[in-house]
Parts: structure tokens; sequence; C-alpha cells
């Protein structure tokens, strides 16, 4: 069942929640290399949980996570994962918090090479989820399939964010996906 059905089916407040990420970002091309680092560390944070939960605490991600400036949250020190760990309007695992500051560090030695996240990932496609699974595995932590899938469906680069019968399709077409070159 897709995304652009179970909105439909949600009752209020929830659907307008799910409704502005659905209608305004999922499946949209991202240029910004703190806003792919944002949407990464999301759907890391989203494992085991329900994507509900993290549209809700976005907000406190950004702030938490100094709107996603992947230069700062490379640099943070153990007294910063103590900061997130104790912060009720994150998710307070270790693992996610370890991994959103080692995927920054990792993001900054991309940027070092391709001059940016967004032209690593233009590098490196079109590849077959297997491939792209293999290559974050090799490149991040915390990224199983179901993550990585997400990730690169929410940001264009492979199909499936939205039905052919969704509204959004004919302007996800609009922005020139990835997924669609």
């Amino acid at each position: 069942m897709s995304y652009c059905y179970v909105i439909e089916t949600m009752p209020e407040p929830r659907k307008s929640l799910h409704k502005k990420y659905h209608d305004k970002h999922y499946g949209f091309p991202i240029h910004d290399d703190n806003e792919l680092f944002g949407r990464l560390l999301m759907e890391i944070n989203q494992a085991g949980l329900s994507w509900e939960i993290i549209l809700k605490k976005e907000e406190n991600f950004r702030k938490s996570y100094d709107d996603f400036s992947i230069e700062k949250v490379a640099t943070y020190t153990e007294k910063d994962r103590e900061r997130l760990l104790a912060d009720a309007g994150i998710i307070r695992n270790k693992l996610k918090v370890n991994a959103a500051i080692v995927n920054a560090q990792a993001i900054m030695a991309i940027q070092k090479e391709y001059g940016s996240f967004q032209k690593w990932l233009e590098h490196h496609h079109p590849k077959t989820l297997q491939e792209w699974m293999k290559l974050f595995k090799k490149t991040f932590k915390f990224t199983g399939g179901e993550i990585v899938n997400e990730f690169l469906m929410s940001i264009g680069f492979l199909p499936g964010a939205h039905s052919k019968d969704c509204k959004i399709y004919t302007q996800i077409l609009k922005e020139k996906p990835m997924w669609n070159q």
C-alpha cells in the first residue's frame, strides 16, 4: 500500500503532519548537503519506530543537531554525545547518536574528495538498491537496507516515493529526480 493512499485514510491531525512531508518533501531532490545529512539522520533515527514519531520530532532534531550542520556535528565531543542522549526531544539511542557524528565525519571526507555529498551521490548513480546498500554499509554507520532505500527514495535517487496516480508524482517529475534521468 503506498504512502500516498495511507495518508488519505488517516484521521486529523495525523493526516496534516504526514501530508506536509508527503506533498513538499518526500521524493523531491535535495541539493543542500546539510539537508541531505539531516534526511539521512532522520531516516536512521526512524529505524524501529514510526515515521510519525520522527516527523513530530523533526524540529527538535534540527535544533539539537545544529540545524544539521555537517561541519558542527562532525566535531561533536563526548559532552555533545551526553547532551544528545539526555535530550527527550530526539531519539535517545547511543548507536543512532554515534552514527550521526561518525556519518557527519564521513560526509566531510566525501566533500573533500568529491566537492559535496550530493556530487558523491550523483557520481555513484545509477545503482541498484543492493549496490547502494553495499556502498552505504562501507561508507556510513547504521545504514541497513530499509534506511538506505527510504533515504534514496526520499531524495529522488530511487523511484517509489509516489505512485503514478498520486498528484505529487507529476510535481516530482518536474524536479528531475535522478531515478528519472
